[in-house]
């Protein structure tokens, strides 16, 4: 941390650094009132008053300490501690980095006016006292700043996490198969997250098929297409089938001019052929409804397999 510009001691400096603080917290509240509490919402009554409080006693323990221009002490961090502690239960609770700002600014003022007041002394006349404070407040807010860019930045990254997860959903759509809609571009770490998940799910739910539906995918290059071949070869390796639907003629145009090596790979016009597909590797058998309301033994064979058809007739 930069060290503060200056470690001469005036005589103001001798009188704040030595000065009495009991009742500052009185003038440390308006602040926090202004900025937090009210219609603001983000603090009640007692939490004010508690937040003053200590942040009385942190201010009289950085004043009072051994080397009060150090950024090192355990006194500092302390104080650090405090508004970065303070920055992120605001941000979490919704508040925003301009009252976090305008709240460090106004608690500088009521500082020095404060201790003018308790002390009986004109502290604002002296540039010495002015110019500790200012560049004291200053590395505060610039820890108030790391604190906000480090939550904003975890947000972002939890979000895109979340957005990668949900992007891209596997259902099971019957018991062993599984639809893998792949809609946008599959870059590298999508590639691995979609993948990862999607291999757990086959080794859970026992998985004989899966549909991958490329009808809302973007664009094929060379990138998109080792990545999606990596997918298909990955399925297969646990033992599942792997079933392409949705190609479009440009997908069409570019996986051949890549000259891709898709022996092996099985596909399909449209999702509902790849699903038919799936069904009959299984040996399920869908029949259309017919009459509505009639019972008949077709109907009981309708979307059931082999062996429970085979069953029923014995």
């Amino acid at each position: 941390m930069t060290p503060y510009h200056s470690r001469h001691l005036t005589e103001r400096l001798r009188q704040l650094f030595g000065g009495r603080f009991d009742g500052l917290a009185q003038h440390l509240e308006e602040p926090a009132r202004v900025h937090f509490g009210g219609g603001n919402n983000l603090l009640d009554e007692e939490e004010i008053g508690d937040l003053s409080l200590e942040l009385q006693h942190l201010i009289a323990a950085q004043f009072g300490s051994a080397d009060p221009f150090s950024c090192d002490s355990p006194e500092h961090e302390a104080l650090q501690s405090f508004f970065i502690n303070l920055a992120r239960r605001v941000l979490a609770r919704g508040g925003e980095i301009e009252s976090l700002v305008r709240y460090t600014q106004t608690v500088q003022h009521k500082l020095i006016a404060g201790m003018e007041q308790i002390n009986e002394i004109d502290f604002t006349r002296s540039r010495s006292v002015l110019a500790f404070v200012s560049t004291l407040f200053t590395e505060l807010l610039l820890s108030i700043f790391r604190a906000y860019l480090g939550q904003k930045e975890s947000t972002i990254q939890a979000q895109e996490e979340e957005l990668r997860e949900t992007s891209t959903p596997i259902t099971e759509i019957w018991k062993g198969v599984l639809t893998l809609p792949i809609i946008g571009t599959l870059d590298s770490n999508r590639t691995l997250v979609v993948m990862d998940s999607l291999l757990n799910r086959i080794a859970q739910q026992h998985t004989q098929v899966v549909v991958m539906d490329l009808t809302g995918a973007g664009s094929v290059d060379s990138l998109v297409a080792h990545h999606l071949i990596q997918m298909v070869r990955a399925v297969q390796l646990m033992g599942a089938e792997a079933v392409l639907t949705g190609i479009r003629p440009e997908i069409a145009r570019s996986l051949t001019h890549l000259e891709l090596d898709l022996g092996g790979v099985r596909t399909r016009a449209s999702l509902a052929d790849g699903l038919k597909d799936a069904f009959r590797h299984i040996g399920v058998e869908v029949v259309p409804l017919r009459g509505g309301a009639r019972h008949g033994r077709e109907d009981r064979y309708r979307g059931r397999g082999r062996d429970e058809r085979a069953d029923d007739e014995r």
